[in-house]
């Protein structure tokens, strides 16, 4: 008997050295539309009135929903190997972009 199942193609994923080193963010905002989630990446700093977008990822709801999903699996990996993440008591400051938010 044959075997119907199609194997996946491996996809072959290039990791440039500028972006493997990576970027450090510290607050994501999270805004969407009815066609796309956009995910900012800043950088805040102690005593600097004005922070920088690092980032910005574009996703469509299907791949804003599997990257919840993996977030999640990861967050509950994570705990079970180093212990319980806590979670800070320290307020965000106010930002106000004119746009559906949410804060990560």
């Amino acid at each position: 008997m044959a075997d119907n199942t199609n194997p996946q193609p491996a996809i072959n994923i290039e990791l440039p050295e500028e972006v493997a080193e990576g970027i450090y963010s510290n607050l994501a905002i999270i805004s969407h539309s009815n066609a796309e989630f956009v995910v900012d990446f800043i950088r805040l700093m102690p005593n600097v009135p004005k922070a920088k977008v690092k980032a910005r990822i574009i996703l469509t709801p299907q791949h804003a929903k599997r990257l919840l999903y993996a977030l999640k699996d990861n967050v509950q990996k994570y705990e079970m190997q180093f212990g319980k993440i806590e979670e800070s008591d320290q307020p965000v400051p106010p930002m106000n972009f004119g746009t559906p938010t949410a804060q990560a």
